[in-house]
């Protein structure tokens, strides 16, 4: 499988603090991975750098089979080449019905005219019913998003990213606030996208990551402390020492 995200040689610095340190890792087209690590190793830096909102001091970032250079692109440029990115606390339009949520994150994809003669069609409609039953909410379409429990609108906010077709999803922490059965949920919705694009997940929660089941990136002091799978990682002893605390 094709490489469709490189880091290589990436540091970043903030007032003298190295919040990335020569990173270097490569995410595959069609890939789940964990990212975990301790607070302050670099994890949100880390997707800062990729969606463009933090410029690094060094390195490299290339993205897709062209591999174009992301830390040439703006924000926005970044999230139009198929750069979704799910932050940890849900943003969905609380007034709104979950059908128009979805709607609207469709109507995203095209340009500021289109999108004020935007009527949509019997394919637009298909996509939403399709992408509600991809995220569990298809007995919820009518709903207002302001109804929903907090797992639900974190799967909300991931239809409507989803519904703008990325390539690359980042996802902040899901897990978050949910109660078992909704982790669970979470967890197939998200091996469900991994399998027509690239998913990484950060993650504080190692009994979310391991139902993953994916290969784990442990970040330590803004480098890659180890890769492999979570029994692999957490056998490491310096991942034992430096976050599992023993």
């Amino acid at each position: 499988m094709s490489t469709l995200l490189e880091v290589s040689g990436v540091s970043v610095s903030f007032d003298g603090f190295k919040a990335i340190n020569n990173l270097s890792f490569q995410i595959a087209e069609r890939e789940l991975r964990a990212v975990i690590g301790p607070n302050g190793a670099g994890k949100t830096t880390f997707m800062d750098i990729i969606t463009g909102k933090t410029r690094p001091d060094s390195g490299r970032v290339l993205y897709g089979d062209k591999g174009v250079s992301l830390l040439k692109m703006s924000e926005n440029r970044i999230a139009q080449a198929g750069i979704g990115r799910k932050f940890q606390r849900p943003t969905v339009f609380e007034d709104q019905s979950v059908a128009d949520n979805l709607m609207m994150a469709l109507r995203k994809t095209r340009g500021p005219f289109a999108v004020l003669v935007f009527r949509p069609g019997p394919e637009d409609h298909a996509r939403i019913t399709e992408l509600a039953g991809e995220i569990g909410l298809s007995d919820a379409l009518d709903r207002k998003a302001g109804e929903l429990s907090h797992g639900q609108k974190q799967w909300l906010e991931i239809g409507m990213l989803l519904a703008q077709d990325p390539k690359l999803l980042l996802v902040d922490e899901p897990a978050a606030g949910m109660t078992l059965a909704e982790r669970e949920h979470t967890t197939d919705i998200l091996r469900e996208a991994a399998k027509s694009r690239a998913v990484v997940v950060v993650e504080h929660d190692m009994d979310f990551v391991r139902r993953l089941d994916c290969k784990v990136t442990v970040l330590h002091e803004g480098s890659v402390l180890a890769e492999g799978t979570l029994d692999h990682v957490t056998r490491n002893e310096e991942v034992i020492e430096v976050y599992l605390g023993r």
